[in-house]
């Protein structure tokens, strides 16, 4: 029987991944309803992605400094409920940019600091952090096949109440957050920036960002590969269920394999499976091929999540807790992917399926570097002197 907290730790998974479900393969949907053209989407959706690299440092330091991480989360929690809200009253591309530079501000920063605060009950052994980090995987997936019922019940024109509702949703789940376990002390000056400049924490990031970036060309132009070799919208998406579900039977035991292979071969390990799951879709669209290579999503993707999350655990002082999470999430979904998905889709368009041999290359580099901080880390906190 799952603890309480651990309840109110899913309940936050779940209703931000909610809003994640409909944001991203929808909301371009929804801006095309409001007249916006293809070109003024691309810059809508490109803004949000560059300056929450930014915020998510700056509301990190913040939630480091003061030691109220819940607080910041809350007040983020409000202004992406107020700023979604907004589009619903404005219209004009000018309106419409300046919100989605807000959105990307203010909502993006929310997971990282509340990967921060969940991290830091899972270190306390209060609960599992693999467990409960599955309900934002499986909402995501029920709440993506929902919403494009509703959508095609109601009309476009419902993606906006749908997500803020789940806006609101997830700022409620905030105020269930457990509470700062009182002030910590602050870090030295110059303590992020020595964390930053540090041989394994490069390595890391260089591991796990290499190991995420690998999917560019899976989440930009898998469905349209398989789709052009003749397979259906059901059998695409159900591929990508598949996908997902091997994910979340990980997450479920991930504490017993992270604690079993340790951070960094469990890294290495990610990216040993991406080299044979990209390059075998590089090769083949042939379905039978294809749903067994899938499964590795629980390795490519899941793995490397749960590897990159039990570094910081172990490795960062708490009192960095937030600014390291924030530095990771912003070159993995910031940097990383902002890099990979245009030269994805320059390959695409180049050679098709041979565009999955850059995830390759991609694979080998996080299981190079992986193999490399292995070596380097002894597996304990890298800057004992933070304080």
């Amino acid at each position: 029987m799952p603890s309480a907290l651990a309840l109110r730790m899913a309940a936050f998974y779940g209703a931000y991944f909610t809003v994640a479900g409909i944001y991203l393969p929808f909301w371009p949907v929804w801006l095309a309803h409001r007249e916006m053209n293809p070109t003024e989407i691309g810059v809508l959706l490109a803004v949000g992605s560059i300056v929450k690299i930014v915020a998510n440092l700056f509301f990190a330091r913040i939630a480091d400094r003061t030691g109220r991480t819940k607080l910041v989360v809350i007040g983020l929690g409000v202004a992406s409920t107020l700023t979604l809200a907004a589009f619903g009253v404005v219209s004009g591309f000018a309106a419409f940019l300046l919100l989605s530079l807000l959105v990307g501000a203010v909502f993006s920063p929310m997971m990282p600091l509340g990967e921060s605060i969940t991290l830091r009950q899972a270190r306390a052994g209060r609960i599992d952090y693999g467990r409960v980090r599955l309900w934002g995987s499986i909402t995501f997936m029920v709440i993506t096949v929902i919403a494009g019922w509703l959508i095609g019940l109601y009309g476009a024109g419902v993606i906006h109440v749908l997500v803020v509702a789940a806006a609101i949703a997830t700022f409620l789940t905030t105020l269930s957050l457990p509470a700062d376990a009182g002030r910590m002390a602050a870090p030295r000056k110059g303590a992020a920036l020595a964390l930053a400049r540090h041989p394994s924490f490069l390595l890391f990031l260089l591991a796990a960002s290499a190991a995420q970036a690998s999917h560019a060309v899976y989440y930009g132009f898998s469905a349209l590969h398989w789709r052009a070799s003749g397979l259906s919208e059901t059998v695409i998406g159900l591929l990508w269920a598949e996908g997902v579900i091997a994910e979340i039977l990980l997450f479920a035991v991930g504490a017993r394999v992270t604690a079993r292979i340790g951070p960094a071969a469990l890294l290495a390990l990610a990216g040993a499976a991406g080299l044979l799951r990209w390059g075998v879709s590089a090769e083949t669209t042939a379905l039978w091929v294809l749903a067994i290579v899938q499964l590795l999503h629980a390795v490519t993707f899941g793995a490397a999540h749960l590897a990159a999350m039990a570094f910081l655990t172990r490795a960062v002082p708490d009192n960095l807790s937030a600014t390291a999470q924030s530095l990771y999430a912003g070159m993995v979904s910031g940097v990383a992917f902002g890099m990979a998905m245009p030269l994805s889709g320059w390959l695409y368009g180049q050679t098709g399926g041979g565009a999955f041999y850059l995830p390759v290359a991609l694979s080998l580099l996080a299981m190079l570097a992986a193999l490399a901080l292995r070596r380097r880390w002894d597996g304990g906190v890298l800057l004992k002197e933070a304080d």
